[in-house]
């Protein structure tokens, strides 16, 4: 079992890195870092809390909390790097098909600084 985590861990961090290279845009490559990187570090923390505590007979907390820690904070800080980078101009993929952000930024705008609640 542990086995298998640490393989399918290796396999999320080897297409987060792939993903990471050769995806065109900076909004594909972070979904690539946050979501894929997330799933193979999550294995292979998991399976290394398996084996501590199945193998060595110790249970790791710091273990658990890193994995905590990791599905808070990757999505958060993804999501923040790709709106710092929307709000920064940086353009979409040509093979982009919709922009939803644009009509949410477009209305602030134009209600003003005032009108809306900060982000």
């Amino acid at each position: 079992m542990i086995t298998i985590f640490l393989a399918i861990g290796i396999v999320f961090t080897v297409v987060a890195a792939i993903g990471v290279i050769r995806f065109p845009n900076v909004y594909s490559r972070i979904h690539a870092a946050s979501k894929s990187a997330t799933l193979g570090v999550l294995n292979l923390l998991l399976a290394t809390f398996l084996y501590f505590w199945l193998i060595e007979g110790h249970f790791n907390s710091r273990l658990l909390l890193g994995i905590a820690f990791l599905f808070i904070t990757a999505p958060i800080g993804g999501h923040i790097i790709a709106r710092a980078a929307y709000m920064s101009g940086v353009k979409l993929s040509k093979k982009a098909v919709q922009d939803d952000l644009a009509a949410v930024v477009k209305a602030r705008q134009m209600m003003g600084p005032k009108n809306h609640k900060a982000d």
